[in-house]
């Protein structure tokens, strides 16, 4: 089978056009579980006091196997669901694309900033990817954008908590 008509972007049958990969019904859960992952694996390392090497290839695992993972699951999920064959690929594409560039945009803060400051960076750039993810899915649902965004930052924070927390108690019991 080749790939090359899901990443065109004319207009043909069977060619997938950029704006249809793009929809924020195709991004929202890779674009949000690449985030709040990311978020919580800077906070839980760094409370572990995991070096730089570690925080880097915790992001790179999650980018590729778990990122392959829930490509795959939620591939499986649409063809359950029967979803037609081509627009079941393209959202697993969808999906994995945007959870890749999403982590490497991660790794990239971690690369670039000392390993504290990188935490603090990472965490305001993700807070700002959820908060404009979460804008553009509320005005896709014609709900109010910022009850929406509270909510998700909110369990994003809950999140980064115990992640943080569990590298604490690692940090002090563990290592």
């Amino acid at each position: 089978m080749s790939l090359t008509p899901y990443f065109s972007l004319n207009r043909g049958v069977g060619h997938a056009r950029l704006s249809e990969m793009i929809k924020p019904t195709r991004i929202s859960f890779g674009g949000t579980a690449a985030i709040v992952t990311s978020m919580a694996l800077i906070a839980g390392l760094d409370a572990a006091k995991a070096g730089k090497a570690a925080l880097v290839s915790a992001l790179l695992i999650a980018a590729v196997a778990d990122n392959l993972t829930d490509s795959l699951s939620i591939h499986m999920y649409q063809e359950s669901e029967r979803l037609e064959e081509r627009d079941a690929f393209v959202g697993t594409l969808t999906n994995f694309a945007t959870r890749f560039i999403v982590c490497l945009s991660f790794v990239l803060i971690v690369a670039l900033f000392r390993e504290h400051a990188a935490v603090e960076v990472g965490i305001i750039w993700g807070m700002s990817l959820l908060t404009a993810l979460t804008y553009i899915l509320a005005r896709h649902r014609k709900v109010s954008a910022m009850s929406e965004v509270g909510k998700h930052l909110a369990v994003a924070m809950v999140i980064i908590f115990v992640s943080k927390s569990i590298g604490h108690w690692i940090s002090a019991h563990v290592i």
